[in-house]
């Protein structure tokens, strides 16, 4: 069967899309000045591979991104890791976020707040930059200075966005965490990048309840030497702040410096901007270094051009402070739409609250993960048919794969007349590999194209790229914001472990992949995770799509059990409420993952429990369990994910059955 009868066409752009998306633009644009012409979205991608340099300058270009003193090239050296982007520039990463701050847009909204213990607050780019000027201010007065680490324990809100552009603005390095996380979660990170300033709010709100957290945030600073000041965000209002001599109020900080403009020092390319953070389930999270350019041109590729972002546009992602998806949703900025943020729990005070903040807000572009629309879909939700959803022109999809299923649901129930853009990279490039563009239709199960200036393929283990079929995903040529470094690894030897031991010059990024024929990818899994039943290769993605839309089942995770040379499957189930997994339950889903992976992908055990793991942005823990059925002594870091007691849970569940170690 043909790729393209397994997958049919869901949505198709218009006429007008074609032409006047943003991507449609830039494509005529090009053409005008004798590029092309291009006949599809595939020419003009292989163009952007191609001519890496000239199509990189012209992002730049033709998105409007401002600098201060002009690059002498576009790439020096083009080596992989240590590529070169923009030698010579000057430029502020913060004033390209408020670029259209002033003038006509100034009074226009740019955030707008929504979180479950405070007001709706709205403020206009006027007022996004003046308290941005503001906080600089402060953090100056504190002796902030160039290449200073503020970090920020804050929710996705409108002071998130503040303490980054007041940080970026005078050259620190902004770092955030969720305040969700556990205080030794959070020192994993802050420690290692000693930070000079920290902002932190006294606690937060999640599913109708209030979590107080002056004392453990009182551990945090006291457990941060370097700290030379702290703002404390009255995220709780009825609640104290955090207590300390170093601490001062969010409007104290504000007032003091009320009046002074962002200096938005210029800056070289490759200084830092951000430093996020892997997962860090197997012990102290890497730091992960993003420099400014790079971050930028990328961020606005990916959000005006394949996004489709623009002035008039309302964006909502919904995410917290401790995944990259924050950092992307803050550069909608550049775009001058009003970015809508959203903190707490998706599922209240109902799983339709953010069909209907969508609806309310008139929103354009509304992200969220692929976890959601699986609950939506279970739940029968239909937004579709019960919210005013005449705005809304693209969803967003992101941290796992999505179902051919949930493709289905939104199509009939979720979002019919949304270009649905499932997108795929991570946080080691803050951005995308894959995902979508308003110039090509969405194939029911896939994901849309490669990147412009992404040069992707699949690779077999021999180091050459598979004509038909999976392997891993890599990336033959440098990309702007591919991290400039790790911190604290002045060699430059984790970062080249991370991504360039496998095939040397080549960045490989763990993810097992499959192109189709029509340019069109397809996610099986992280490779680290992948199982080789019998010596084939099989995506933990194959099974979760056969397993999870069966109506008995909540949620899964399998793993491989090593024994006798070769490898179990072995697939744990959450069932649904009310139901067990009975003898005929796990007869019905060997039988349904046998006719819809194959046999090899049918597990040898089914085994109850009542949670999966998950990190605390989402992703399942395939690693960890597997380790523990394999009986490895690495120690996992429990700090990192959501729910640690999960995986115990699990060890007791494995050991009930025999599947543990002795």
């Amino acid at each position: 069967m043909s790729h393209t009868e397994q997958s049919p066409v869901v949505w198709s752009p218009s006429e007008d899309t074609l032409k006047n998306s943003r991507m449609g633009l830039f494509k005529a644009w090009l053409e005008q000045q004798g590029f092309g012409p291009f006949a599809d979205y595939h020419a003009l991608h292989q163009w952007s591979i191609d001519e890496l340099d000239t199509f990189w300058q012209k992002v730049w270009d033709y998105c409007g991104l401002v600098c201060h003193t002009p690059a002498d090239q576009i790439l020096g050296k083009r080596d992989m890791p240590g590529a070169e982007w923009f030698p010579g520039m000057k430029l502020n990463f913060a004033a390209n976020l408020l670029r259209l701050a002033d003038g006509e847009h100034a009074n226009r909204e740019a955030v707008v707040a929504y979180c479950e213990t405070r007001p709706v607050l709205r403020r206009s780019y006027a007022q996004l930059k003046a308290d941005a000027g503001a906080l600089e201010a402060f953090l100056r007065s504190k002796d902030i200075r160039q290449g200073d680490r503020v970090a920020g324990v804050v929710t996705n809100g409108y002071e998130a966005l503040v303490g980054m552009l007041a940080a970026t603005s005078l050259g620190a390095v902004w770092s955030s965490a969720s305040p969700d996380f556990g205080v030794g979660a959070i020192l994993d990170r802050f420690g290692q990048i000693e930070p000079s300033a920290l902002i932190v709010v006294n606690g937060y709100g999640y599913g109708g309840k209030a979590f107080a957290r002056q004392q453990d945030f009182a551990e945090l600073i006291a457990g941060l030497p370097t700290l030379k000041t702290v703002v404390s965000v009255q995220q709780l209002p009825d609640e104290a702040p955090i207590p300390g001599d170093l601490v001062t109020t969010w409007e104290d900080a504000l007032a003091f410096g009320a009046g002074t403009a962002p200096s938005f020092t210029p800056l070289p390319p490759d200084h830092p901007v951000y430093i996020l953070y892997s997962s860090g389930t197997t012990g102290k999270p890497k730091c992960i270094v993003h420099g400014n350019a790079g971050l930028l041109v990328n961020h606005a590729k990916e959000l005006m051009l394949h996004g489709d972002v623009g002035p008039d546009d309302r964006f909502l992602y919904f995410t917290t402070c401790g995944w990259m998806m924050w950092n992307w949703q803050a550069s909608a900025l550049l775009t001058g739409a009003a970015v809508i943020t959203v903190d707490g729990s998706p599922g209240y005070p109902s799983l339709s609250f953010l069909w209907d903040t969508v609806a309310g807000e008139k929103v354009t572009h509304f992200g969220t993960s692929a976890r959601f629309i699986a609950g939506c879909r279970k739940a029968e939700l239909e937004p579709a048919k019960t919210r005013d959803q005449s705005k809304l022109r693209i969803v967003f999809s992101t941290g796992s794969p999505l179902l051919p299923e949930d493709y289905d649901w939104m199509y009939t129930d979720g979002a019919p007349n949304a270009l649905l853009g499932s997108i795929a990279g991570g946080t080691d490039i803050c951005g995308c590999f894959v995902g979508a563009t308003p110039l090509l239709p969405v194939r029911r199960g896939e994901i849309q194209c490669r990147f412009l200036g992404v040069d992707a393929v699949a690779y077999g283990d021999d180091g050459e790229p598979v004509s038909e079929g999976r392997g891993e995903l890599v990336c033959r040529q440098p990309l702007p914001s591919m991290p400039v470094c790790f911190w604290e690894d002045p060699n430059g030897e984790r970062y080249r472990d991370a991504y360039f031991n496998t095939f040397p010059g080549v960045w490989a990024h763990g993810d097992f992949i499959e192109f189709t024929e029509h340019g069109g990818a397809i996610i099986y899994g992280r490779s680290d995770a992948t199982l080789n039943p019998g010596g084939v290769r099989i995506g933990t993605a194959e099974i979760y799509r056969q397993v999870e839309t069966v109506a008995e089942v909540k949620d899964s995770l399998v793993v491989g059990r090593q024994i006798d040379g070769d490898v179990e499957v072995v697939l744990l189930v959450v069932p649904a409420e009310g139901q067990e997994v009975t003898d005929d339950l796990r007869k019905q889903l060997k039988s349904r993952i046998r006719e819809g992976a194959s046999p090899r992908h049918v597990p040898k055990h089914i085994v109850q429990v009542n949670d999966i793991p998950y990190t605390r942005s989402g992703k399942k823990v395939e690693l960890a369990v597997a380790r523990l059925i394999n009986g490895s002594k690495k120690a996992d870091n429990r700090d990192a994910l959501g729910n640690p007691e999960a995986l115990d849970h699990i060890r007791e569940r494995l050991a009930g059955v025999g599947l543990l170690p002795g």
